[in-house]
């Protein structure tokens, strides 16, 4: 627990929970089926999002772990895939949150930070190779530190995945139709 706090300082503003769910009985159970390899190490060079990290031409390698391997049975088809993983370095206390960039503190739900009572990252890559036997998935980048434990792996299907005028209100974002 001691690390995440020193990976996410303390914001003005910001509100932790009275009981952090690490600590609180499960209500149901995760279980990691991988792991990724990406160049990231730290907290301040990790990119903050998928975008960002295609920038960077950083690849990364997630790896299935043996048990679940024939789970990747036809998912060489997809273009992209979406990932969950499980940011296991990020506090799970804190419920509002200050962002850098924000002028007032925000409910940590309707923010993307890893910090959050499930700490669950959700990554759209693009499916570079895939190897069933050895659980191998090359990606074209990804946006969390290396190591970082994969919770499950579905196909993006554009079709019914993408909307294409989702916004967030105050928000700039070019290219985008407003509602």
């Amino acid at each position: 627990m001691t690390e995440t706090r020193e990976m996410f300082e303390e914001r003005e503003g910001e509100q932790r929970l009275e009981n952090d769910p690490a600590l609180m009985p499960p209500d149901g159970g995760i279980v990691f089926i991988g792991r990724i390899a990406s160049p990231w190490t730290t907290r301040e060079t990790c990119p903050k999002n998928m975008r960002a990290a295609r920038e960077t031409g950083q690849k990364a390698v997630l790896t299935v772990d043996a048990p679940y391997r024939s789970g990747l049975r036809g998912l060489a088809r997809a273009s992209h895939i979406i990932i969950l993983s499980w940011l296991h370095h990020a506090p799970r206390d804190l419920i509002v949150q200050k962002p850098r960039h924000a002028a007032e503190a925000k409910g940590v739900f309707s923010l993307r930070s890893p910090a959050r009572p499930n700490p669950i990252g959700l990554h759209v890559a693009r499916l570079i190779g895939l190897d069933q036997h050895t659980g191998r998935i090359d990606l074209d980048a990804i946006d969390v530190l290396d190591g970082t434990p994969v919770i499950d792996i579905k196909p993006y299907f554009a079709s019914t995945d993408a909307i294409a005028e989702a916004t967030i209100e105050g928000r700039d974002e070019p290219d985008r139709i407003r509602r």
